[in-house]
């Protein structure tokens, strides 16, 4: 029985050091975190893409198959939304840091009245830009099968 013990010992140390770990984002992680709120503010929401050198490296690669790889694409499609006159913009709800990946949950809104999407963007950050990204997106219905928020 004490052998047990021990084990179970071992194994709730492990486990209480692996959540400490992830509960507490270290310099790094904080670091990325505000890099990813800054591109998300200025850039995305501020539809600047002029700024957008500073925060994603030259050979950015994107997963979104609504937009090419590389920092030239991403700067054209940000252009495009201002052009257009987009009132697109996103309310970053969550953010989670883990290495170097960010992860935000964002409430999209296409404009002032629209119900939106919830977005879930992964970020991959290495040396201090965005050199990766993913996302997903789920339109918010109009009804819910239950009464809780997508947020």
């Amino acid at each position: 029985m004490t052998h047990a013990l021990a084990g179970l010992a071992r194994t709730l140390i492990a486990a209480a050091a692996m959540l400490s770990t992830a509960a507490f984002a270290g310099p790094i992680e904080e670091a990325n975190k505000q890099l990813v709120l800054e591109f998300q503010a200025v850039v995305l929401n501020g539809k600047d893409a002029d700024a957008a050198p500073k925060y994603v490296v030259e050979n950015y690669i994107q997963h979104n198959p609504r937009v090419a790889d590389g920092l030239a694409a991403l700067q054209g499609f940000v252009r495009e939304m201002k052009h257009s006159g987009s009132e697109a913009s996103g309310t970053i709800k969550r953010i989670v840091a883990e290495g170097d990946m960010v992860v935000i949950h964002t409430h999209f809104k296409r404009t002032a009245v629209d119900r939106g999407s919830a977005l879930v963007d992964f970020f991959r950050i290495k040396d201090g830009k965005i050199v990766e990204h993913w996302d997903v997106v789920q339109p918010i219905p109009e009804t819910s099968a239950n009464s809780n928020s997508m947020f």
